[in-house]
């Protein structure tokens, strides 16, 4: 990815948090009719924390969420983050919770997989355009 597109997707995703947060999730709470939450993630290189607008399903009172970055061919940050930390805070609307990370691998990725397509066929695109195995990882409320 040029650097130009890296600072414009950096300076997309600031305004997309922002205008989240301020709404308190009415407004940039969508996108192509799925639900979006806020995660934040520590940098991997960093440590710094690192929000993003993420996609999500509702399964088994668990967030879904799945790194596609639009089917770009590179994995996107805030998942190769996730890859390195087992916890992060994930905000839907006006609500933070810690929560506690999995990433899924094999059959247990599989048939999340098959839930987010069900939910979201557009992934099935996002899925050809990658040239690689989309991600998927499960975010679950911190007691």
């Amino acid at each position: 990815m040029s650097p130009a597109l890296r600072r414009a997707m950096r300076a997309a995703n600031a305004l997309h948090v922002w205008i989240y947060r301020g709404s308190r999730g009415r407004l940039a709470g969508t996108a192509k009719g799925m639900p979006i939450l806020l995660l934040t993630v520590r940098g991997r290189r960093t440590d710094r924390p690192r929000t993003a607008p993420v996609g999500f399903l509702r399964h088994d009172g668990a967030w879904i969420v799945a790194g596609s970055a639009g089917g770009m061919h590179a994995e996107p940050q805030w998942f190769q983050n996730l890859r390195k930390t087992d916890q992060a805070i994930a905000e839907v609307g006006n609500v933070r919770r810690d929560v506690a990370v999995t990433v899924t691998e094999g059959r247990q990725r599989d048939a999340l997989w098959h839930l987010l397509l069900t939910a979201y066929p557009f992934f099935a695109g996002y899925q050809k355009k990658a040239a690689r195995e989309i991600p998927v990882a499960v975010l679950k409320v911190r007691e």
